[in-house]
């Protein structure tokens, strides 16, 4: 994948972000509004709640002084029973005493009259003289005089009488007066009290109302709180998740950038040494040309050496045919003497130039992520002459100094990306990046030459993160071999 892609990936997942960032943002400034607006609801609810208090208090308060007030009436009201009692008492035993002496006086009447009919009985038969006459006329104005002054006597009785009547009765209408004065402000008290009692029972029921609804609005402004808080938290958690996919995004776009700038590095490197190489190869071809025409020149001395030697041999064998014609068995010897005691040996390779391995990853098929950096071991060995791979390490160790060349092919079937870094003795030569963005099998596959000393090691390994694919296909393959020695 070009570096393009990446970007426009790169800037189509920074919109992505940025319409959800904003979509957070919007939620969460509505949800902040929605609870502000709850709690100026509830402060109003709280205001109302404590000005009904207040009123409570204040008709607590007054009740509490009209029946202070109630109370004091009621023992006024009991002290004017008590003392209109004790008056009304006084009279009566004051005119029961009147009335006794009354009785006590219509008694003596009485008695006086009786007497006076006995007198009158007694003297009925005797006749007087006027001497009697005159006695008795005496006694009558005495008896006349009497009866005027006890009529007298009980005039003045039945005036104070009246009068203590009278009194009596203005004392008893004013306690009267007084008494359903009192009776009346009682009534007035009493039905005030009532009010105030009907009120307080209004008042009581609004505020259990007013409970009742602060209730309500409390467990909604509740529920609506851990609802809130439940959004939030969501929100958070989609906002923290966006922000982690923004990490990543941004981990892995340095991480590419680092990637980009080591493939730059690498690719100058490259650059420089395929420049060398270009060169060595033009000094080599120069060379091998100068070779070929020097070998050219050497075979056709040979070809000329071979055909004088041949022009030779048939002479020397007309020679030794003609002697042996000539002396019989001593030919033999001469003839055995002047061949070649064997034929010439093919020149072949040293057995420490002899140098080049394969090895296939696994058979186990998925290989990674790990946690950090890992040295792959390919330990399905298809060739190695010379035995300078280890199979068990995953490391090529030069046997000779000289110019190598290595390969590799990387495979993978999930969307990501796929990568190696290749080793020279701990120091990172090249790094290999490819994108599967389709998902399914893919491939990278890289080359490079290498002027090793002996004893250098090289090896690949797997970054961290990062995943590789094989089977028993050998989908990933590492290979190399010597050109020439140094």
């Amino acid at each position: 994948m070009s570096l393009m892609d990446l970007w426009r990936k790169l800037n189509r997942s920074e919109s992505l972000q940025d319409q959800v960032n904003t979509e957070m943002e919007e939620r969460l400034r509505a949800g902040e509004k929605q609870l502000d607006d709850l709690q100026t609801q509830r402060s109003d609810v709280e205001l109302r709640l404590r000005s009904t208090e207040t009123h409570l208090e204040q008709l607590e308060a007054h009740t509490a002084a009209l029946e202070v007030t109630l109370r004091v009436r009621e023992e006024q009201l009991e002290h004017l029973d008590s003392h209109t009692s004790d008056q009304i008492s006084s009279i009566e035993s004051r005119l029961t005493d009147g009335l006794n002496r009354t009785a006590d006086v219509e008694l003596r009447l009485r008695s006086t009259e009786t007497h006076l009919e006995q007198l009158e009985a007694h003297t009925a038969g005797k006749s007087f003289s006027l001497c009697h006459s005159s006695l008795m006329q005496s006694f009558w104005s005495l008896w006349t005089l009497c009866c005027s002054a006890l009529e007298v006597t009980l005039r003045v009785r039945e005036e104070q009488l009246e009068h203590l009547d009278s009194h009596t009765s203005d004392q008893i209408s004013s306690i009267e007066s007084r008494l359903t004065d009192g009776l009346n402000r009682t009534a007035d008290v009493e039905l005030r009290l009532r009010s105030t009692e009907t009120h307080l029972e209004q008042l009581e029921a609004h505020t259990a109302a007013l409970e009742v609804t602060l209730r309500v609005r409390e467990e909604q402004l509740e529920h609506l709180d851990s609802h809130t808080s439940d959004q939030i938290s969501s929100i958070e958690s989609r906002l923290t998740d966006g922000l982690n996919r923004t990490a990543d995004v941004e981990l892995r776009l340095r991480s590419t950038e680092t990637h980009l700038e080591q493939l730059e590095a690498h690719t100058a490197v490259f650059t420089l040494r395929l420049n060398v190489t270009e060169q060595l190869l033009d000094e080599l071809q120069t060379e091998s040309a100068v070779r070929a025409a020097d070998l050219r020149s050497v075979s056709d001395g040979l070809t000329e050496a071979q055909e004088e030697l041949q022009v030779r041999l048939g002479a020397v064998a007309a020679a030794v045919e003609e002697l042996n014609t000539e002396g019989g068995g001593k030919a033999g010897v001469t003839t055995s003497r002047l061949l070649p005691a064997a034929p010439l040996k093919f020149w072949c390779l040293p057995e420490e130039l002899r140098v080049g391995f394969s090895a296939g990853l696994t058979d186990s098929g998925v290989v990674g992520p790990f946690d950090q950096e890992t040295t792959l071991v390919f330990s399905k060995t298809i060739i190695n002459v010379g035995h300078a791979y280890n199979q068990s390490a995953g490391v090529f160790t030069a046997p000779v100094g000289g110019v190598y060349f290595f390969s590799f092919t990387a495979a993978d079937y999930l969307k990501g990306y796929m990568g190696l870094h290749l080793y020279r003795n701990e120091q990172p030569v090249f790094f290999s990046l490819e994108l599967n963005d389709h998902g399914g099998y893919a491939s990278s596959c890289s080359s490079v030459a290498l002027q090793l000393e002996r004893g250098d090691r090289v090896r690949l390994s797997l970054p961290a993160s990062y995943r590789l694919y094989d089977d028993s296909r050998n989908f990933s393959v590492f290979s190399g071999f010597l050109l020439f020695p140094l």
